[in-house]
């Protein structure tokens, strides 16, 4: 457990998201502590830089494949754009788009 802690938190300043799905009726408590919502912090003491992996239990969503999805895919938006900002690189601000032009116009 500790090593793969380790290997999250070297790993949360690269362009990598991880997602884990838990199958079966498993304790998968040890899981949602990677999951790092609440972070994470590797045998050295240094906390990950950004939330890179995301744990989905599939028999609370295995009737609705829909819900499971939008589950399993809810974080990655938020983990590219902290990546990006991590690199000097923040979202661009909304663009508007004029139905009667075909151009777009940067906010």
């Amino acid at each position: 457990m500790q090593q793969s802690m380790d290997l999250l938190v070297s790993a949360s300043n690269l362009p990598l998201s991880v997602i884990i799905i838990g199958v079966g009726d498993s304790d998968f408590s040890k899981m949602e502590i990677l999951d790092g919502d609440s972070g994470i912090v590797d045998s050295r003491g240094t906390k990950a830089s950004r939330d890179i992996c995301q744990f989905v239990p599939f028999n609370r969503y295995k009737g609705d494949p829909t819900q499971l999805a939008e589950k399993v895919l809810s974080e990655l938006p938020g983990q590219v754009v902290k990546y990006k900002a991590l690199m000097g690189h923040p979202p661009r601000p909304p663009m508007k788009f004029d139905m009667n032009s075909s151009v777009l116009n940067f906010a």
